[in-house]
């Protein structure tokens, strides 16, 4: 069974907020602090944290201090739901982008912080009309960002989270003041993060931000989908507090668990994109980009579009957290300036790999069994097959049986 977590946020969410839950459920903050001061930020910042009360409720509060400020104690803002206090600087995303890839930390922590940010850059993009490269973060690229989006992707890669799932998220009122002077709540650049997923939202009757930018690009890039909790046998829990008191407890919960579904079903994202303008050789191409980072399957069908042009209908297959690089490689490699995306569920057989030995050469054959593990479907691997074909000058199909009668006699030893 896979290890799956859900983000309850019923007063919103901020990356202080995951921070706080992520410590509470057992995420050692000094893991944190060692591999966060690896981005080259160390000597900007500290990492705390303490339990405070959110309405009589118990709960993790994390702090980013930074030490470039003022000798003077951190107030509270008012205006603010969490409490943040960011540098002066800004950072543009290829800063960033680079920090991440040098640094020395978890593949699966940099992958989904660079996905983090690239998704905020797009949304900041959209807003301010201006190239991704271009984005000033403001407060959102300050060090306590950083350590805010890192770090809630270092602590759900320590406790080995395999998907995660979050609730509807509460839209919040009123004004904020931003870099720019005094904006609405939701934020610009929230309300667009939103709009890519089409994350449902709901008011609460409470007038304050809620959901931060990093609060939703961290939801909106990591999360699977948005709604009531999965089936899931729970184990443990974390709470991390925000900053304000409000009429309910400002505590983000997070939910961790096994998955209780059927272990012959998983979850896949389906990108489709239609393609009326692009040579068939790029197509190729595109496919090849596609498999190198982990697409399941990719396919074309012919289509009719507007003014009676043909064209193809491209649809990409891939696991969940694999969606944004294939997106990427949509984006980059075709003319597409759109895609859809969903995600369905799909019933598989589990799978393994057996070698066997035919004419002194290996053969990989795939094995597929069903839940009770009875053998539904053997297929010795093509590329073997191929190989051994083009050495001993036979036909694909000939070694094919060959390797399938072969796999037979071991199985019957």
């Amino acid at each position: 069974m896979s290890k799956i977590a859900y983000f309850d946020c019923p007063t919103g969410i901020a990356g202080d907020m995951c921070l706080g839950a992520l410590v509470d459920a057992g995420v050692p903050v000094d893991y944190l602090t060692e591999h966060l001061n690896r981005l080259g930020v160390g000597e900007d910042y500290s990492l705390r944290v303490e339990r405070v009360r959110r309405n009589g409720i118990s709960a993790m509060k994390a702090y980013v201090d930074l030490r470039d400020m003022t000798e003077e104690p951190p107030t509270f803002d008012a205006e603010k739901h969490h409490h943040h206090h960011h540098s002066e600087g800004n950072r543009y995303l290829p800063e960033i982008e680079e920090m991440l890839q040098s640094a020395d930390i978890p593949d699966r922590a940099r992958k989904w912080s660079l996905a983090v940010f690239r998704r905020l850059a797009a949304a900041e993009g959209a807003v301010h009309g201006v190239s991704l490269d271009r984005v000033h973060f403001h407060e959102v690229g300050a060090t306590d960002a950083i350590v805010d989006i890192v770090g809630t992707c270092l602590g759900l890669d320590w406790l080995e989270i395999d998907r995660l799932y979050c609730s509807p998220l509460p839209t919040g009122g009123g004004t904020v003041k931003a870099a720019h002077g005094r904006i609405p709540v939701p934020a610009p650049a929230v309300l667009k993060l939103w709009e890519m997923r089409q994350v449902p939202v709901y008011g609460n009757g409470i007038d304050r931000e809620l959901v931060t930018p990093t609060g939703a690009a961290l939801t909106v890039t990591l999360v699977e989908s948005f709604g009531v909790p999965p089936a899931m046998t729970l184990q443990q829990t974390g709470l991390g507090a925000g900053s304000r008191e409000f009429p309910i407890p400002n505590v983000l919960r997070l939910w961790i668990g096994e998955d209780t579904q059927p272990s012959a079903s998983d979850r896949v994202c389906v990108l489709e994109t239609q393609l009326d303008d692009i040579s068939p050789q790029a197509i190729g191409y595109v496919f090849d980009k596609l498999f190198d980072i982990g697409a399941l399957d990719v396919f074309t069908q012919p289509v009719g579009m507007k003014k009676n042009r043909p064209g193809v209908l491209l649809t990409v297959i891939c696991s969940p957290d694999k969606q944004t690089d294939c997106e990427a490689v949509l984006f980059r490699e075709t003319t597409t300036l759109g895609i859809r995306h969903s995600f369905q569920e799909r019933s598989i057989l589990s799978r393994e790999f057996r070698s066997i030995t035919l004419f002194d050469s290996e053969v990989r054959v795939k094995i597929a069994r069903d839940a009770k593990g009875n053998v539904i479907n053997v297929q010795p691997e093509y590329e073997d097959v191929a190989k051994v074909a083009r050495k001993q000058k036979l036909s694909w199909q000939e070694v094919h049986r060959l390797a399938l009668q072969q796999w037979q006699q071991e199985k019957a030893v």
